[in-house]
């Protein structure tokens, strides 16, 4: 009889932890892209420093959409300068999810503009070139958010990484923009 003792390193067990972690993880075969590694529950953690509110919602399962959930998004999302609200595109806040997720980080963002009305639009555009005269803040489609603890590169690169829309790194006013339209990059 021999003696087959096994000595297993914390790396080693890191490792087939982590390979047993990539075998199980589900596929989502007509999910978009940017969804890799969301899980079966995705989840949006914001606050509004304009409002004083803040969100902490899980807002799908297992495969499918909580409507009451995504009603709660659109009323924190809403223009505060109006009041008014509209249907937040359930694409743009599955970016900023998985761009959440991905960054590995349990800070909410701080939500600095989501939807926003004709109005405000063109109040803004007013006052600076950088607002866009068709932006999908119209649209619900598009949100800029800011983190304490991330830098705007990082912020960045995890919203990029998702290849699902738009991303706008604005260093000067410390915000990333995450759109659900065409894929591309610009700073501000």
């Amino acid at each position: 009889m021999t003696d087959t003792t096994m000595t297993i390193s914390r790396r080693g067990l890191l490792g087939a932890f982590a390979a047993t972690a990539l075998i199980a993880t589900p596929t989502y075969s007509n999910a978009f892209g940017f969804l890799r590694g969301a899980g079966d529950i995705r989840r949006i953690r914001m606050y509004s420093g304009r409002t004083g509110e803040s969100i902490d919602t899980i807002y799908w399962v297992d495969g499918d959409y909580i409507k009451d959930a995504l009603k709660e998004i659109n009323h924190f999302m809403r223009d505060w300068r109006t009041g008014t609200s509209t249907n937040i595109d359930a694409r743009t806040v599955d970016i900023m999810a998985a761009s959440h997720r991905l960054m590995d980080v349990s800070e909410p963002y701080m939500m600095l503009s989501g939807y926003r009305s004709p109005q405000t639009n063109a109040m803004l555009r007013g006052k600076s070139r950088g607002v866009a005269k068709n932006s999908l803040h119209m649209r619900g489609q598009a949100a800029d958010l800011r983190l304490k603890s991330r830098s705007i590169g990082q912020m960045s690169k995890a919203a990029s990484a998702c290849a699902s829309g738009g991303v706008g790194s604005y260093s000067r006013s410390n915000f990333v923009h995450m759109d659900c339209g065409p894929v591309r990059t610009w700073r501000g």
